[in-house]
């Protein structure tokens, strides 16, 4: 009996360390015969659009709508009719924190404080994981600008855009206009730091260098930065090793 435990025991020692294996070599970038990713993703026509109440930051003549997918959620519990599970309705689709709206958004879409229209900030599919105003850089510069981190791209070829895909850096005046990318294509976002005295944001982006799908310590990183006090954004690259 005990021998029989044990060997159940290692089957599933090796069953999870198996589907964990295969989570972590899961690419990130799957790579065509000219070694370039399909970027076309498919539209989910089951997913709900819904959008959150507007956020207006501190000193600013705009309003934010953020837009994204109802969210359903199933309990385990019975009801009382019979069924097996009970779903709750999410209609929260994100967060605000300090000047940073985040969650798993499809769309920002700006309103003027004194205008009825409202315009998209993309018009083509994304993911938009964090937006944030850069109130410092607004209060030296006056210029009002948004950054933003988020996937543009199926670059895993899952036929959907989502948080397995390819993290980018992107731009925007609070309008929403000059929506801008400023990270290089399959580079994938590692961080951003604003730089306040200086009025630059920092970022870093790794390069999957051998191709294999996956960004690792073999790879190569890029380090860059942005004069936000200049009208112009325009990337540079330094080297602090």
């Amino acid at each position: 009996m005990k021998n029989y435990l044990k060997y159940i025991a290692l089957v599933i020692i090796g069953t999870v360390v198996s589907c964990r294996d295969e989570v972590q070599k899961q690419p990130k970038v799957i790579y065509d015969a000219s070694n370039k990713a399909k970027v076309v993703a498919k539209t989910d026509s089951t997913q709900i659009e819904v959008a959150d109440l507007p956020i207006q930051m501190e000193g600013t003549n705009y309003l934010i709508h953020p837009v994204g997918d109802l969210r359903v959620y199933e309990r385990g519990t019975k009801s009382r009719y019979g069924s097996s599970s009970v779903n709750d309705l999410s209609f929260t689709i994100s967060n605000l924190g300090e000047y940073e709206i985040t969650g798993f958004l499809q769309n920002l879409k700006f309103q003027k404080t004194d205008s009825d229209s409202i315009r998209p900030l993309s018009d083509k599919p994304v993911l938009i994981l964090t937006a944030t105003y850069l109130k410092p850089v607004a209060d030296k510069t006056k210029n009002q600008i948004m950054v933003y981190t988020l996937a543009d791209a199926d670059t895993n070829k899952d036929g959907k855009i989502d948080s397995g895909d390819i993290k980018t850096l992107y731009l925007s005046n609070i309008s929403g206009e000059h929506f801008t990318k400023i990270s290089e294509d399959f580079q994938e976002l590692v961080d951003w730091s604003l730089i306040e005295s200086k009025s630059r944001l920092y970022f870093r982006t790794i390069e999957d260098t051998n191709q294999n799908g996956q960004f690792d310590k073999n790879d190569v990183l890029h380090y860059n930065y942005i004069d936000l006090a200049s009208k112009k954004w325009e990337v540079k690259n330094y080297k602090p090793i």
